[in-house]
This record gives structure tokens, C-alpha cells and sequence, in this order.
């Protein structure tokens, strides 16, 4: 099982802007240098920050600013921001593909794991909910 990444770097990335923008253009070259990630994964999570309206980028080397205050981007914010997953779905607990239904296993694993897995993804967002980006800035 594989998690992407996209969460942590994400968080890293507006941490990034909230830290340097007053004194710096952080630019995608400037984020991957702290994140050591490439600076495309770093535009495409951009984009997908901006488009949930809590970053701003200008294009070529203008850099990006948050667009809303820190104390008002929570970790599940940015989770949603960057989560793969269409609504309502379950993005960290994802079944395997074709199970067999002749199996007596495999065809009732839906209905014996669905609800735990539903309960532990509420509880993970209820969790994100609690902090946010002031609250990480505090302790860098």
C-alpha cells in the first residue's frame, strides 16, 4: 500500500509561503529547495491550492502569497485541497481492485470493512480539523 505524499508537501508548501512571502518571491524553484521535491509536483499542487482559493500564484517567477489568513486554512483544508478522491469517497482507505465474489472472503470484505474504514477516515478529518497553519507556524 502506497500513500501519496501530497498532504505533507502541501502543508509544507503554504508553511513555505507563510514563512518566506514577506521577504522573498517563493517561487516553485524556491518551495522545491525546501521540500526537495521537483518543481513540477510543487506548480501542480499550487494549482490545486489556488483553485481552493488559498494561494495565489502569479505565473512565471511572480512567486505565491496565501490568500486567506493562516489562523483560516485548517490541515483538513488542504487535505481536501490536494485529496484525490471525488466526495464522499474514502481517500486513505481505498479497496483493492476485483475481489472475488465466489470467495466467501472476498465477496462480503465491503460489508465487514466499510464501516470501520468510514468511522477511522471521520475521525483522521476530525482530527485535521483541529489545527491549522498559524498553529504549525508557531512552532517552526
Amino acid at each position: 500500500m502506497k500513500l501519496n505524499t501530497n498532504l505533507t508537501v502541501a502543508i509544507h508548501t503554504i508553511l513555505c509561503i507563510s514563512y518566506f512571502e514577506k521577504d522573498y518571491k517563493v517561487t516553485s524553484d524556491f518551495i522545491a529547495g525546501s521540500t526537495g521535491m521537483n518543481p513540477v509536483i510543487i506548480r501542480k499542487i499550487l494549482g490545486k491550492l489556488q483553485a481552493a482559493g488559498m494561494v495565489e500564484t502569479k505565473a512565471g517567477v511572480g512567486g505565491s502569497t496565501l490568500s486567506k489568513k493562516a489562523e483560516e486554512i485548517t490541515l483538513l483544508d488542504v487535505y481536501k485541497a490536494v485529496s484525490e478522491e471525488k466526495e464522499g469517497e474514502r481517500s486513505v482507505f481505498n479497496y483493492h481492485a476485483n475481489p472475488n465474489p465466489k470467495c466467501p472472503v472476498g465477496s462480503k470484505i465491503h460489508a465487514v470493512l466499510d464501516q470501520p474504514l468510514d468511522n477511522a477516515q471521520k475521525a483522521l478529518e476530525e482530527e485535521l480539523k483541529k489545527t491549522t497553519i498559524k498553529d504549525l507556524m508557531g512552532k517552526l
